[in-house]
């Protein structure tokens, strides 16, 4: 499902991050998993210990599950090391 980001991908992020918003700043992430798979585990660990505030919902049939992270991060740097940790679980649907 999840394809490696390009570097070019990546800087693209860090300017629009560093042009819309004042650091530290409240980040919005939001990913999909297999509800049936352990990647919601995997993406909780990932944010363990950072104050995020993790709510997930799962689709009408229960197949998927969406989940939105609000963590406040210290600046673009931070946010784009986060994509690239969750980026290295297999099956995770980045929006």
């Amino acid at each position: 499902m999840s394809t490696e980001k390009s570097e070019e991908f990546y800087s693209r992020l860090k300017e629009q991050l560093t042009e819309t918003s004042k650091w530290p700043s409240n980040y919005l992430y939001k990913f999909i998993v297999l509800s049936d798979s352990d990647n919601s585990d995997k993406i909780n660990k990932i944010f363990d210990n950072t104050g995020a505030v993790i709510n997930s919902k799962k689709s009408k049939n229960g197949k998927y599950t969406s989940m939105s992270i609000t963590v406040n991060m210290k600046n673009p740097d931070a946010v784009i090391e986060k994509y690239k940790e969750v980026g290295k679980v297999k099956g995770v649907i980045s929006l």
